[in-house]
C-alpha cells in the first residue's frame, strides 16, 4: 500500500485523493480509513500543503440543487516579475458542481473587463445562472456588471459589508491554487501566468476529486457523468469484496455522496 501512496504521481496528494483516483482506475486496495491508518503508521498522513487557518464566519445562504444555478466569482492578485507588479485572475465557480466555467488573467482590474468576462462565460456555458454571487469589490458592484446581470434577469448577490469570508467557494478555489506545492512565488509574464493557470484549471475541473461532491471531478458532476462513475466504482468494490474471505460483503453498496443541493451557508437540513 505504501508503494502506491509513494508513487511519483501521488507524492503531493492527500490520502483521500489517492484512494478515489485508484478506485476510478479500477483498483480497490482497502477502505479509505485503512489507507489513512497505513499512511499514518508510516508518518505519511500529514497535510502536504502550506495551510493557514481562518475563523469561521456566518455566510449568506444561496442554495443550488443542480449545475448552472448559482455561480460565484472573484478576482485575486498574482505576483508579477518585479516589486509592485501584479496580475489579476478573474475566476468563476459553480457552487453545485464546483466546476470552473471560465477564467482570465489580465494586467489590470476593470469593470468593463469583468462585464465582458461574465458575459462570455454565460455564452460559452449555454445556460444562464439564476444567481451570481460576489464580494463588494469595485468591479463586482460596478455599473457595467450590474447592468449585464439585470439585462439577463440574473439575481445579484453580494457579501455583507465589512465581512471578508462571505464568498467561500471562490475563496476555497483560490486557496487550492495558491497552496499548490509548485505555485510560483512570482510569474515572469502574463503568458507565464496563463500557461500555469491553464494546467491548474484543467486539473481542477477534470482530474482533482472533491470531497464535497462525493470524490468526483467537477466536470463529471457538471456534465452528468457522475452516476456512471458511481456505477463503475460499485463494480470495482463488489469485485474486491468477493475476492476476500468476507463473502457476505459482496453486495455492500458504495456510498454515493453527490450533493442533492449545495449552499454558500447551508442550514442544518441542507448540509
Amino acid at each position: 500500500m505504501l508503494t502506491v501512496i509513494n508513487t511519483a504521481a501521488y507524492a503531493d496528494l492527500a490520502i483521500c485523493q489517492i484512494w478515489a483516483r485508484e478506485l476510478d482506475e479500477g483498483n480497490y486496495w482497502c477502505s479509505m480509513s485503512s489507507m489513512y491508518r497505513i499512511a499514518s503508521a508510516a508518518g505519511q498522513s500529514r497535510e502536504r500543503r502550506r495551510l493557514a487557518t481562518h475563523p469561521a464566519k456566518v455566510k449568506p445562504e444561496l442554495l443550488a440543487d443542480g449545475p448552472s444555478q448559482v455561480w460565484t466569482w472573484d478576482i485575486t492578485k498574482l505576483r508579477g516579475p518585479s516589486k509592485g507588479v501584479w496580475f489579476h485572475l478573474y475566476a468563476l465557480i459553480d457552487i453545485y458542481s464546483r466546476y470552473n466555467p471560465a477564467w482570465i488573467v489580465a494586467a489590470h482590474e476593470s469593470a468593463d473587463l469583468a462585464k465582458d468576462f461574465i458575459d462570455e462565460a454565460i455564452t460559452c456555458n449555454g445556460a444562464v445562472p439564476h444567481t451570481v454571487h460576489a464580494d463588494r469589490g469595485t468591479s463586482m458592484t460596478s455599473g457595467p456588471v450590474s447592468a449585464l446581470l439585470n439585462n439577463l434577469g440574473i439575481t445579484r448577490s453580494h457579501s455583507r459589508p465589512r465581512v471578508s469570508n462571505d464568498n467561500p467557494f471562490s475563496e476555497s478555489q483560490f486557496k487550492t491554487l495558491k497552496y499548490l506545492h509548485d505555485f510560483p512565488k512570482a510569474f515572469a509574464s502574463l503568458a507565464d501566468a496563463r500557461q500555469f493557470l491553464e494546467g491548474f484549471f484543467n486539473e481542477y475541473n477534470h482530474i482533482h476529486r472533491h470531497s464535497g461532491i462525493g470524490w468526483h471531478t467537477p466536470a463529471s458532476v457538471h456534465f452528468g457523468t457522475s452516476d456512471a462513475v458511481d456505477e463503475a466504482r460499485q463494480i470495482t468494490l463488489t469485485a474486491a469484496y468477493r475476492r476476500t474471505r468476507h463473502g457476505s460483503l459482496a453486495d455492500r453498496h458504495h456510498r454515493k455522496c453527490q450533493p442533492s443541493s449545495s449552499s454558500t451557508n447551508p442550514l442544518p437540513n441542507h448540509r
